[in-house]
């Protein structure tokens, strides 16, 4: 289709993923097809691309699903984008009416295509009608970079993004199930030029490092045991008219997996501590999602004033934790 047609590209800013809508008329198709979703994955099935540029929508390039639309001369168009062009056929701009395309929506009924994360490890084959089911849910579709420090758009499994935060983000890896973290702000007011100082003891080892974060209001560690990797996050954030400090964990995996995991973070001082005790979220969960779920160890500034003693005008907070894996 010729990229310069003003329908399209308006249509391409707006495309969504439009569900196949339930009607009467394609209950034949469908059923058929949903009724063999769980039957066992089926390999060595090569469709032709030809036939997958046919089941593309051409203004939003999505896959086209019941009911799929088409003008007099034949031209197909899904059914999210129909009311975009104002009943008018993108491509040979004659009026499209209310007829389907029952052919096509027949042939895609027939079809099977990989999973498109098969590069990430999915060999399974799936019906049409349920591939966009299985893919919202695969097991191998990609993560979102977990660093909170921006607003990074990199996508990938595990071990890219372990690597990705150690050398783009400048993350600091550690081995371990326990840590010691120091938290020190010179100016409580503010959410802003905060230094992290970071003791990790593992059991057999200990390792010291100082974290300086001039400009940033959060910050992420990364370590590494039982074979998993965990991101430990700090952040102060403007709650109301004060500042208020967070730290949870994340597990680098599914959130099935998360759920073998405990964890616990600790804060005191002045003879006061506060205890929580958690499972990690999923990284599939942004950093902003649990925070503002609360879903961790939640310090108001004058507890942590109170917690870090003297005149009270500079924040010393000690948070220690611990990871495990239930039994």
């Amino acid at each position: 289709m010729a990229s310069g047609n003003p329908y399209f590209e308006d249509m391409r800013t707006k495309s969504e993923v439009i569900d196949p809508p339930e009607c009467e008329d394609t209950t034949d198709v469908g059923e058929s097809v949903h009724d063999s979703a769980s039957s066992a994955v089926k390999s060595n099935v090569t469709v032709s691309s030809s036939v997958r540029e046919l089941l593309e929508c051409p203004v939003c390039l999505n896959a086209m699903y019941p009911p799929i639309h088409q003008c007099s001369n034949g031209h197909t168009l899904c059914s999210g984008c129909k009311p975009r062009v104002h009943n008018r056929c993108p491509t040979c701009r004659y009026e499209l009416g209310n007829i389907r395309c029952l052919a096509l929506e027949k042939v895609a009924a027939s079809l099977e295509l990989p999973c498109k994360y098969q590069s990430y490890g999915c060999l399974g084959i799936y019906p049409y009608y349920s591939k966009l089911k299985h893919e919202s849910q695969c097991v191998y579709r990609p993560y979102n970079c977990p660093y909170a420090g921006s607003e990074c758009t990199v996508m990938g499994d595990i071990p890219y993004l372990v690597t990705h935060l150690k050398d783009d983000h400048k993350v600091d890896m550690h081995s371990g199930s326990t840590f010691n973290h120091r938290y020190v702000k010179s100016n409580p007011q503010e959410v802003e030029n905060a230094t992290w100082m970071l003791t990790h003891s593992s059991g057999r080892s200990t390792l010291h490092a100082d974290i300086t974060s001039p400009n940033l209001d959060a910050e992420d560690l990364v370590f590494s045991c039982f074979g998993q990797y965990f991101c430990l996050h700090f952040e102060a954030f403007q709650l109301g008219m004060a500042p208020v400090y967070i730290a949870f964990l994340r597990f680098m995996g599914d959130d099935n997996e998360a759920k073998n995991y405990s964890y616990s973070l600790e804060v005191g001082g002045n003879g006061r501590k506060m205890i929580w005790q958690g499972v990690p979220r999923s990284i599939r969960d942004s950093h902003r999602k649990v925070r503002d779920s609360f879903d961790g160890l939640i310090i108001q500034r004058n507890m942590a004033l109170f917690f870090s003693g003297g005149d009270r005008k500079e924040l010393k907070l000690r948070v220690t934790g611990r990871i495990w894996k239930e039994q």
